[in-house]
């Protein structure tokens, strides 16, 4: 199963290309898509929307986990600026016919970690450590992201062990 976590944000968007066998899940390739706070919104949506098609097209993931949005009443702003990130990635997988899964940050930490409130450097640490990889990843927008992948996986596993 091959699966793309996705940390949605307008600045700062973070990808994962995970790979699930029965040996395990391997990390394939991370990182962040950035758009400069210079340019006008819609050409900052327009170059998310860009840079996920062709990860899609380049990576052919079998699904998409996205992580749920979280609105902070103090910064109502934010949430608006990432929904809209969020949409036009939702609106590319529809497009390429890819599956979404979406997950709330709680049940994400508590998947990797099993703790829903968990910080994120025990978060990175947790990842680190079960994809035996040599430093954490980072910034936390890819740990983010792995996090999303991983927490799909693990729905899916458990999906297939009930049916």
């Amino acid at each position: 199963m091959r699966i793309l976590g996705i940390d949605p944000g307008l600045q700062v968007c973070g990808y994962a290309f995970l790979e699930t066998s029965i040996e395990g899940e391997k990390l394939v390739e991370a990182g962040v898509l950035r758009t400069p706070t210079d340019l006008p919104l819609e050409v900052r949506l327009n170059r998310i929307a860009g840079d996920i098609s062709e990860i899609l097209e380049n990576f052919r993931p079998d699904i998409v986990a996205v992580e749920e949005l979280y609105s902070h009443y103090a910064h109502p702003k934010t949430a608006i600026l990432m929904g809209h990130a969020r949409g036009v990635i939702l609106q590319k997988c529809a497009q390429s016919l890819i599956e979404v899964k979406s997950f709330a940050a709680t049940r994400i930490k508590k998947s990797i970690t099993g703790n829903g409130r968990a910080s994120k450097e025990q978060v990175q640490r947790t990842i680190q450590t079960i994809l035996m990889l040599p430093e954490l990843p980072e910034p936390n927008d890819v740990a983010d992201a792995v996090a999303a992948a991983m927490c799909c996986a693990n729905s899916l596993q458990i999906q297939m062990k009930n049916c």
